[in-house]
This record gives C-alpha cells, structure tokens and sequence, in this order.
C-alpha cells in the first residue's frame, strides 16, 4: 500500500508546484454575499471579500464578456471603466421562478469571483428583466487597502490533474468537485468516475475537436458516510459540499446550496468551471450558467446527465425538452429568452440561428409532435408512479431505456431529422418555444450529438477563454 501512497504524494507536489508557476497572473478575489427573496422583498447584502489562495486561471484578455449573457450580470467599475464583466444564472434567479418563492421568503448565498484588484471600484450586480434589458440591483465599493478582507486560508484540499495541456491561463479548466464519496472512495471511486466522465465529455463535438484547448482537474473531500442526501426518500446526509436532490421540490434535481463551504473547498484548484460529481446510483442532475452542474456519477446515464448539464453550465444552453415536469412555474408573458439554442421568435428574418438554417427547410418545421407527446404522456407517468412506489433505480433505467429506443424509432423516419430549422416545442412549453433540430444532447437522453446550434454557442464560450498565441 506505501507505493500508491507515494505516488499521490509525488502527484500533489507537481501540481502545487505548477500552481505555484501561475502566480504571476494575479491572486483570485471572490466576493460573497447574500440574495433575500419572497413576498414583498428582493434585497443583497455583503457577507466578505475572499482572497483566495491560487492564482486567477483564466485567460487575461476574456476578463470583459463582449456579449450580455445570463440572468444576471456582474460589472466592476474602476475609475470609470469596465475592467470586468460575467453573467450567470445563480439558483436564486431559478427560486423566484417557483411557487414556492410566492408563498415564503428565502436567503441563498452566492459568489462573484475575478481577478484581484489594485485600485478601489464599484461591483455592480444586474439583473436581467423580461425584455431583456439589464437593471443595477446592488452594488458594493471595495478598497484594496481594507483591512477586513479575508486573508485567511481555507483548510488545505489536495487536488489531482485528471487531464491537462497547458497552463491554467492559456485553457479552459474544469473541476470535477466530488461529494458524499468516503476517504476509501475518493481514492477509487472517484478517481475512476472522474476519469470515465471526462473521457465521454471529449468524445462529443466540440469538445471532441478541441480537448487540447481544457485542462481538468479534480477533488474529492472525503465525506462521513457514503452517499448524499435525499429527503423524499427519507435519506440525509451532511457533505463537504452539500450537494443533494431535490432542489426546489423536483426529486431529481441535485443542487448544493452550501456556497461558502464548497468555493472555499474549490479555491484549491485552478478553475473557470465546476461539475459537481455525486456518489451515487439515482438519476439525478442540475446546471447554473457560470455557477456549477451536477451528476449523478453512479448513475446508468451519468455520461448523459454530465454532458447535458454541463451544456447548462458552460453556455447557458437551455433545455429543449418540454414534457418532463420541473419545479419551474410557466411565465406570465412570453419573451425571448437569452439562451442561443431556444426562440420564441418564428420570423425568419429575426431568428437567432438564422444563418445555420437548413436551405428550404420550412417554418416552422413538421414533425410527429403529436405522436411524440402521446407517448411522453405514458412513459411520465410510469416514471412518476415508480418514484412514488420507491421502486429500484434499475426499473428506471429500463424505462428510460424503452423511452429512447421508441423515440429513436420514431424520429428515424422523420422527414426533417437532422436539419436545422424551427422545431415547436422546447424550454419546458409545448407551443411557445422552438429548438433548433429535432433531436440534441439538450433534448433527449438519445445517443445523439448536440446541435448544430448548440455546438456554435459551445465553440464560442471555448474561444473566449482559450489564449492564442
């Protein structure tokens, strides 16, 4: 057992030393803080300002987002000019869309994390209203010289290079950030699970194409008990990283809404994006523009629900499915969402992907839709009537196997299968929305590729962090 020990050991000093040669870009700032909502009130409030113990990973020239994405966005202002901008989707954007967010009010934690700052300036939190426009919410002034800003150091996490191409700075990092794996686990479990999902992640464009543009990093803080919580199965679990199901009454919807714990476990590794891995079997999984994603990485489709959610994640992509049932209440008025692979606009002239349109496809595009939700409206309820009953995961797998066989069936014979053009139905309405294609990664658990639509908006989001010499 001493030579596995020594090799970790070897491993983690390489890695700290590489770390230690990116501190000439500047250390990484996060500022958190507090997001209150509910009946009568909507308010932010500071918490603390972090330094955290690595450098800033990303690319120096991406530090301006030349495109408003995200629900919300964060500007910082110093002697006048932008020197930062990010959107993002925090999953208190996704709990003022519930019911429940009408009825009781909620504190969430969240972050904002950039380069460390030099002069005094303004962070400015905008929120996107429904036309689309931006709207100041809070902002807070921060001045290098403060003596409160945290200089502490966060409880030390031993980081593992799953893959890597190049210095943090010149690619995109991702952390695979484990939670409710043991100590035994983390060191087999969830190096494998790491390994396995990653490896799916680059066999699917544009991922694929571009491999040498990410590095990959994993942690696993090991856990008291296996597993993680799941209160409508009766199990609870306390985590490093607070990752559990059924995030806002949606049994398989894994969110953590532990933010201090898990940043302060992740400022260990250099990263510009986390996927959160849970140990586990039950199908589960969730993704926050410019937050994190997670999946179930025991899970018969955990290569699926890795890639999907991560889609979520990276590029805000929305999801194209419209019979599942989530906890999201349906919007009083329709507008155009910012996500680039779904619409509500069925002019021509005006649609997003209007240029990848296939030549002569119609507007919008036939296809068996009808057939489709009849047989969406069985299989959802067999699916809710094996939750319900507590039955093993494996007859959920089945079904859901059963489901993407019929579907592949069904759509084989479809006339415009595989043709960009405007496909009604998608982002959770059955006549408001429409998605690129027929089918995609972002639609179906099929073993289909994304998108030409969502491969785009991938693509970009990869160019926009990667250096170029």
């Amino acid at each position: 057992m001493r030579k596995p020990v020594r090799a970790l050991a070897l491993l983690c000093a390489i890695l700290l030393s590489s770390l230690a040669g990116a501190q000439t870009q500047p250390r990484t700032w996060r500022l958190d803080f507090y997001e209150t909502g509910g009946p009568g009130i909507e308010a932010y409030s500071f918490d603390r300002l972090v330094i955290e113990p690595l450098a800033w990973p990303d690319n120096p020239a991406a530090n301006v987002e030349p495109q408003p994405t995200g629900n919300y966005r964060f500007e910082i202002i110093s002697s006048g000019k932008t020197i930062f901008a990010r959107g993002y989707d925090p999953a208190f954007a996704e709990w003022l869309t519930t019911a429940e967010s009408k009825k009781v009010r909620r504190t969430f934690q969240d972050s904002l994390r950039f380069p460390a700052l030099t002069a005094k300036a303004d962070v400015i939190l905008k929120k996107r209203s429904e036309e689309g426009t931006y709207k100041e919410v809070w902002r807070y002034s921060i001045d290098p010289a403060d003596p409160f800003i945290d200089r502490s150091t966060p409880a030390r996490q031993q980081a593992i290079e799953v893959e890597k191409h190049g210095e943090p700075s010149t690619k995109v990092d991702l952390l695979l950030l484990g939670d409710g794996y043991t100590a035994a686990e983390c060191t087999s479990t969830f190096r494998q699970q790491a390994q396995r999902l990653s490896a799916a992640l680059f066999r699917v464009d544009p991922f694929k194409s571009r491999r040498n543009d990410f590095n990959v990093w994993g942690l696993c803080p090991p856990s008291a008990e296996s597993g993680i919580a799941s209160p409508s199965r009766g199990i609870f679990r306390r985590t490093p990283v607070g990752a559990a199901y059924d995030a806002f009454a949606s049994e398989r919807y894994i969110l953590t809404f532990e933010n201090r714990a898990w940043r302060d476990i992740a400022a260990w590794a250099p990263y510009e994006y986390v996927i959160i891995l849970t140990n586990g079997a039950t199908y589960g999984g969730g993704g926050l523009y410019n937050v994190f994603s997670t999946a179930a990485a025991g899970n018969d489709f955990a290569e699926y629900l890795f890639i999907h959610e991560f889609g979520h994640h990276f590029a805000g992509l929305a999801d194209e499915y419209y019979t599942s049932p989530v906890a999201y209440e349906p919007p009083a008025r329709i507008f155009e969402p910012w996500a680039a692979n779904a619409t509500a606009q069925a002019d021509r002239s005006k649609l997003k992907w209007r240029d990848l349109l296939t030549p002569g496809v119609p507007l919008p595009t036939p296809w068996p839709k009808q057939q489709f939700e009849a047989m969406q409206k069985d299989y959802q309820a067999t699916r809710a009537k094996l939750r319900a009953d507590k039955r093993p995961e494996a007859e959920m797998t089945a079904l859901f196997r059963r489901e993407g066989e019929a579907e592949m069936k069904m759509f084989a014979t479809a006339e415009h299968r595989g043709k960009v053009g405007l496909f009604q139905g998608a982002n959770y309405d059955a006549k408001a929305f429409y998605r690129p294609e027929l089918d995609c990664i972002m639609f179906s658990r099929n073993p289909v590729p994304f998108c030409k639509v969502c491969q785009r908006a991938l693509s970009q989001q990869i160019d926009r962090h990667v250096a170029r010499k």
